[in-house]
């Protein structure tokens, strides 16, 4: 080996080193070398830079780019505009593949590509153009959504206003049944209520044959306990009253107070063949099975109470102004009712799933005034309003009863 070659294995470089640099003849592009020291120089100077802090993993990443001819990597200054992540590369390839325009093979099948490049090779229009049809599609699902929304809410109001007219009627309903009594209206039922001339025929309701004299309507007067003859006639003007304006009550029926005596009074107890010619169509007009309600009187002792039959709502209510319940009447009632649908309609009618409601209704606060809290049930439950009166409203209730018997008319 020469003198040469011995420095040059050393590691040391001689003038001739610097001078061959010189006298080679130039190349159009010089092929790349790995020289250690320069690719450290590299790496410090891109981790260290005065001008601009990198990330040393960043910097080292373009070191081993340039050192394998790779791309650069990004920065934290290369703008985010600029780039384009996984999904938005993914929605673009998409795009290429469900346009109706015939998609750039390139941008999809081309998935090495660098993706600012594949930004640049689609057209800003196209792009605009998607992103705008898949707005108007999320619209469209919008308006759809809204309209529904409108509709709901244009259902809600008429609801509510339908409600607010049911309101405001009843409540005009319930001023006239407290509307005070006239003057002369007080001395009409005070006249009627006391004086020596028991005996005196007051009215005589032709239709059902009932008589009322003084002694009977006095029992209409405070503390006093109402009989057959005054709840039966009150019965027959309420069944007037529907005849006279089937618009403004409910179709109903009003068994007078012997009927459930009959009913249940023969020798096994339940008897429907003592009741079963006082429905018939020549009596009543009309088929029981088509009514709302159906009112039956129930005597308990000395105490009135009311079995209440809802033909349309499939249900049974017992109301008992001190709060009792009757099971056995109902079942009767039940029974009695399928008997009737068969015998009057041909009809095979199964109650046994029909409920038997329990409602708040107003009670009595003493011993005499069942037989008024009765009528009231049905005078308001005719109407189809709620119970809406107390104890204290009974006083007003028994002097505008008399005013109705005496005018034989109920209002």
């Amino acid at each position: 080996m020469s003198a040469f070659s011995e420095h040059r294995s050393k590691g040391k470089r001689s003038g001739i080193d610097f001078a061959l640099a010189f006298s080679a003849p130039p190349s159009k592009k010089p092929k790349f070398q790995f020289r250690p020291l320069n690719f450290l120089k590299s790496f410090t100077a891109a981790s260290s830079s005065s001008s601009r802090a990198r990330d040393p993993i960043v910097a080292m990443g373009n070191a081993l780019a340039r050192l394998f001819g790779g791309i650069k990597a990004s920065t934290s200054e290369v703008s985010s505009e600029k780039t384009l992540g996984f999904q938005q590369y993914k929605s673009l390839v998409l795009v290429g593949e469900t346009s109706n325009s015939k998609p750039d093979a390139r941008l999809v099948t081309r998935k090495g590509l660098d993706a600012r490049s594949v930004v640049e090779k689609v057209p800003a229009y196209k792009r605009l153009y998607e992103e705008t049809k898949r707005r108007d599609e999320r619209l469209s699902s919008l308006n759809f959504e809204l309209k529904l929304a409108e509709d709901e809410i244009l259902e809600l109001r008429k609801t509510t206003h339908i409600i607010d007219v049911e309101e405001e009627e009843e409540e005009k309903i319930v001023n006239d049944l407290f509307c005070p009594l006239t003057e002369e209206d007080e001395e009409e039922v005070h006249s009627a209520l006391y004086g020596n001339d028991r005996h005196t025929i007051l009215v005589t309701h032709e239709s059902s044959n009932i008589e009322i004299t003084k002694e009977i309507i006095r029992c209409l007067s405070p503390g006093g306990w109402l009989n057959d003859e005054v709840i039966n006639l009150y019965l027959e003007l309420l069944k007037e009253r529907e005849r006279r304006q089937p618009e403004r009550f409910l179709k109903c029926h009003f068994f007078n107070t012997f009927f459930y005596k009959k009913l249940i009074g023969g020798k096994g107890g339940y008897d429907y063949k003592a009741v079963k010619r006082w429905t018939t169509q020549k009596k009543i007009g009309y088929s029981l099975i088509d009514c709302d309600k159906i009112f039956v009187p129930v005597h308990k002792g000395n105490h009135w109470c009311l079995a209440v039959i809802n033909v349309k709502q499939k249900s049974f209510q017992y109301l008992d102004s001190l709060g009792g319940m009757d099971g056995l009447a109902l079942e009767s009632l039940a029974k009695y009712l399928v008997d009737e649908a068969w015998d009057k309609n041909n009809v095979e009618m199964d109650t046994h799933l029909w409920k038997q409601e329990t409602v708040s209704h107003p009670r009595q606060q003493n011993g005499c005034d069942c037989g008024m809290f009765m009528l009231k049930y049905i005078d308001f439950y005719s109407r189809g309003i709620s119970l809406c009166f107390s104890q204290e409203d009974m006083e007003y209730f028994r002097k505008r009863t008399v005013k109705e018997i005496l005018s034989l008319r109920a209002e």
